[in-house]
């Protein structure tokens, strides 16, 4: 018999948290119901995890943005004279 994951405040159920999964900045502004546009201007601010690039693709892992969103969405780094510190 499977058994079923309740899911979260996030729809995501528990046993999906743990997947490894690399969200594009579509899928993340649907995560935090914003644009992309949006999503692009809080990560180069600091303000959310740091995307991981492949080549020229920029993707987030599920499980960081979650975690994030779980903590209350606080901010990750400071950036300042476009110098990008932790």
């Amino acid at each position: 018999m499977m058994t079923e994951t309740a899911p979260t405040a996030d729809g995501i159920g528990g046993a999906d948290r743990a997947r490894p999964e690399l969200l594009d900045v579509e899928a993340v502004g649907k995560l935090l119901t914003c644009s992309q546009r949006t999503v692009y201007r809080m990560a180069d601010a600091g303000k959310m995890p740091r995307p991981v690039k492949l080549g020229s693709l920029v993707r987030w892992r599920r499980g960081e943005l979650l975690d994030w969103l779980d903590a209350g969405c606080p901010r990750v780094r400071t950036v300042s004279a476009g110098v990008v510190g932790r």
